[in-house]
This record gives C-alpha cells, structure tokens and sequence, in this order.
C-alpha cells in the first residue's frame, strides 16, 4: 500500500523577493475586488430595504383602500361597516384574576338546592323475590320541565238584576282576546331574553298544541305595552337623577327600511335603549330630557351657548336676567324669532334647540353631577365628560407605522399607555391624593414624548389635550375607566338586529327598545326577568311580588 504524497507548499521564508511582491499584490488585489463586491452588496441591500418600505406602505394603503371598499359594500347592502382593526387587549392584560375572582361569588348548583321546590312525589315499586324485608325509600331528584297546551273552558255565571240590566262574572286578570298571560309571558320571554324570532315562535306554539296565528304574536309582543313603556321611561328618569355616571354608546338600527340608530344609556343598576333617525347632539339631549317636552333657558341654557361661540349679540337679546321656561317646542320658537333669530336656518338654531333642552335637563334635577363616559362621539360631549380609555389607545392602532423604528415606537408608546391604565384601575379601587398627582405627572410624562414619527405625534399631542376627560377617575374614583358595559348591553341589540332583522312600526320599535331595556335592568338589579313579567302581567302565585325598578334603582343609589 502506497502512501498518497501531498503537494509542497513554499513556505514564505523561501520565496524570492519578486514572488513575494506577486503574493502581496494579488492578496491586495482580491482585498480590493472584495470591498467592491460588499460595497454592491451593501447597496443593493439599501435598496430592497427602502423598496420593502415603499412596499409596506403599499400594502398599507391597500388595506385601507380594500376596508373602504368593504365598508361601501357593506353601506350598499344596508349592512354595519366592520372595524378595519382587532379589538383592544388592555383591559384583559391588565386585569387582576385574583380580585375578580373574589368579587364574584360561586353561585350553588345541584339536586340538593331543589329539595325545597319539590312539585310532586310519585312512589316507585320494585319487584322484589318473596320473604324480602322493606328497608324504606332512596330519594332521587328529577328536573324537568313541562310545556303543553292548557286549554280552560270558563263558565261565566249570568245574572239578571230586577232593574233589567245582566251582570256576567269576570275573567281572570291577564286574560284578554282568548289567551292566558301565561302564553304572553312565553312569548315576551322567547323574544326579548331568547333572541326568538316571530315565525319560529309561531311554529313552536303551534307544535306544542297552541292554536295560534303570526298575527296574534305579533300583538301580544307590541300591543298593549303601556305599562312597561311607563315602566322604562321611569327607569331612565331614576338613572339620571341619582346614577354618579353613565356609560353611552350607539349601534346602527333598521327601522321602516330606513337606516335609524340605537343609543344606550346605563350604568351599574339601570340600562335604556332608545331608537331614532338621527344621532346628533340635539338627539342625545332630547333622550336625557326624558318624557318631558318643554324648554328652558337659564344659566346652563347660556353657559352652552357661551361654550359653542354664539354671536354675543344675539345673547345679550336673549339673556333677561331671569330664567324662561317654554311648555313646548312651539312656544321657544316663537319667542327666538321675536328676538330676531332666523328659526328657518338649521345651523343657526341647532345650538339654540340644544341650549333649551339642556337648560330643560338642569331645570328639572337630571344629569346633576353624573359623569357621561362616552368613546369621544361628538353627540356624547355634554355635561361632566370622560373618555374611553380602551378607545383612546385603540387610536394607536389606526396608525399606519412604515419603518421599524416607527413600528418600535408605536408598540412603545402602547406598553406605556398598558402600564398607565393598571395603575389607574389600581387607583380607582384605593383612591389617594398622592397617587391622583402621582398619576397626573406620569401622565404629562407619556404624552410630551416626541419621537420623530409625525402622526404618532401628532396623536399624542391631540391625546393630552383631553388629559382632563381622561383623568376624569382621579377626582370621581366610582367612575368607570371604559365603556365596555354599554357594548355588552348593545351586544343584545346587535344579535337581535341579526336574527330578526328590523322593525317596521312605531309600536314594535317601542317594544324592542322597552323590552330589552327592563330586560338588562332586571339582570343587573338581581331579579328574574320571567317573575318580573309574571308579576307585570297579573300573574299570581308568586312568592312575593317585585317593587318598582325605579324604586329600587334610587335605593342602591
């Protein structure tokens, strides 16, 4: 076996001076050709960089275009636009598991609660061998429900008085039109809390054995609904008097083939849903005034009209010194074209109509000192104001961040606002003056940063000049840091505007808006929405009947 010889190599030592300068200079050589080849590189690589830039703002400007071209689509087909962003995750991230979990109570379930609701007890036989001894029974709780058709024949007695005139004996309370409130509770039941619609309705009663038509359910969900109109107009009457906040938010409405919108007004203890065709400021101030009807122009009145810049002159025509109040809108109209306003121009008396139903709401005790938390709509800017924080950084996801360091900047800015909103949710559970002016600096701190990336400045900038809405926790601690409950209570609204669609009347309109309304309210007093429509509809067997709501919302003010 022979070994394999390796080629020498010259050791430098032994190289002559001209093959050690050929060395050298080729060395030099493919140095030189090298930095040629990392400057290209370096080059090339500047370009694809600033290429995946312009390519990214492409990008971005395709998302938006192609979200507004959904959204037409979606106006065209009378559909809600979707939102061309996730939902905000601060509230999650910065919760406390363990005070949540302390706060809400495990409510007890099983057969061994049912024990005292025992309907009826039926005696099982066993087949037992002869000789066997009985040892008693064993106890076995069953739940179930029973739904059939009950139909009852009632012989009214007749009588003829000496006089000449027939007395017939009553029916029941709740029956009218040849159905038992029973069956409208059902129905009122299904349709409000169950998210049924009218057609299936129909077919379930008629399944059952309930000889029904579309038509009488219909009537039994939108006629004959007075009381709980009155009901939930005083429900909203009692949230606005002695509430400490309110959360408002609105949602798109269908009604009479026409888009309306639905504004929600609630607060810990009360909820109302209100639907109409507009939702402006005069709107939103014409839901606060509640059932009343009237004007009234006194300082609130004028402090309004100060605030929205209107021509002093006209003021000074306007201002008596002592306060006018007007039965309706036909009389203040009257009395503005007397003092020379043109009540034909809309933008000249909007601010007017807005400043004479304010002046109606201080006039008559509502909105005292209730803060309005809203997510910055401009119809909602009234009164005692605060903002949505989780809308406020939901801002910060609206922006269009091309480079990374415009990128790095903005998730910088979101740590920050993250780790400011859990010491605001920490302060409003154990308020201090230290902590409020603690929190006033840091504020100042977070949204005086400028990092060079415009529109992120420019959001800031706009963010700090709401500090005091903002802030508005740190002198009210009760008041909520966000509006999220308004759009869990709208979230009913949304799916039922899903399932069934629109309405098509007044009175169903009405209806919808009551019903879900007294609905929500029950939930967040504690009560049974089923007993609460037994007891409204004069149903009896109840163990003990059910206040006002109004009632009940004043007390736990």
């Amino acid at each position: 076996m022979t070994k394999r010889r390796l080629p020498m190599v010259e050791h430098a030592d032994t190289l002559s001076l001209k093959a050690l300068r050929e060395l050298v200079t080729g060395l030099v050589e493919r140095a030189e050709r090298a930095d040629t080849r990392i400057g290209k590189l370096e080059a090339e690589n500047q370009r694809l960089r600033d290429e995946n830039d312009q390519l990214k703002i492409e990008n971005t400007r395709l998302k938006v275009d192609n979200q507004l071209l959904r959204d037409e689509i979606a106006r065209l087909k009378n559909l809600p636009p979707r939102p061309p962003f996730r939902p905000s995750g601060m509230e999650q991230a910065t919760s406390d598991k363990t005070i949540i979990g302390k706060e809400t109570a495990t409510r007890p379930r099983g057969p061994k609660n049912d024990t005292k609701r025992v309907t009826r007890e039926e005696v099982l036989a066993a087949s037992v061998p002869p000789g066997s001894r009985f040892k008693g029974y064993k106890d076995c709780l069953v739940r179930d429900l029973v739904v059939r058709a009950d139909v009852v024949r009632y012989r009214r007695e007749c009588w003829l008085t000496p006089d000449g005139h027939t007395i017939t004996a009553p029916l029941p309370a709740g029956v009218q039109g040849g159905f038992g409130p029973n069956l409208r509770r059902f129905c009122l039941m299904l349709h409000s809390h169950g998210q049924v619609t009218t057609q299936r309705l129909t077919t379930l009663l008629n399944d059952i054995g309930v000889e029904i038509s579309k038509r009488q359910v219909i009537r039994f969900l939108t006629q004959r609904m007075d009381g709980f109109h009155a009901e939930d107009a005083a429900v909203l009457h009692a949230g606005l008097v002695s509430a400490p906040y309110v959360t408002v938010d609105d949602t798109g409405a269908r009604h009479a083939n026409r888009n309306f919108h639905t504004t929600h007004i609630g607060s810990e203890h009360f909820s109302a849903f209100r639907t109409a065709p507009s939702k402006s400021r005069l709107n939103f101030l014409a839901l606060l005034r509640g059932n009343y009807q009237d004007y009234v122009l006194n300082d609130a009145a004028f402090a309004l009209l100060e605030d929205r810049q209107v021509d002093p002159a006209l003021l000074a025509r306007l201002n008596t010194g002592e306060p006018r109040r007007f039965a309706n809108q036909v009389p203040f109209l009257g009395h503005l074209a007397e003092k020379g306003i043109d009540i034909f121009d809309r933008d000249i008396i909007r601010p007017f109509a807005e400043a004479g139903i304010w002046g109606s709401i201080r006039h008559h005790g509502l909105v005292g000192n209730t803060v309005i938390v809203s997510d910055d709509a401009g119809q909602f800017r009234v009164g005692t104001h605060a903002l949505c924080w989780v809308h406020a950084e939901r801002l910060l996801q609206k922006l269009m961040p091309a480079t990374p360091r415009q990128i790095k900047h903005v998730e910088t800015q979101r740590e920050l606002i993250w780790l400011f909103y859990k010491l605001l949710k920490d302060f409003s559970r154990s308020p201090s003056r230290r902590a409020a002016r603690g929190l006033q600096i840091r504020f100042d701190r977070i949204f005086s940063i400028r990092t060079g990336y415009g529109d992120l400045d420019k959001l800031l900038s706009r963010l700090k000049r709401r500090k005091a809405e903002l802030l508005r926790v740190l002198e009210r601690p009760e008041t909520p840091l966000n509006t999220n409950a308004s759009e869990r209570d709208l979230r009913s609204f949304v799916t039922k505007r899903k399932i069934s669609g629109g309405t098509v009347s007044r009175n169903g309109r009405q209806a919808r808006d009551s019903m879900l309304g007294l609905m929500k309210t029950c939930q967040k007093l504690g009560l049974s929405f089923w007993h609460y429509l037994g007891d409204r509809l004069g149903m009896g067997g109840l163990e003990r009947s059910i206040p006002p709501l109004a009632t009940m919302i004043a007390a736990r003010a």
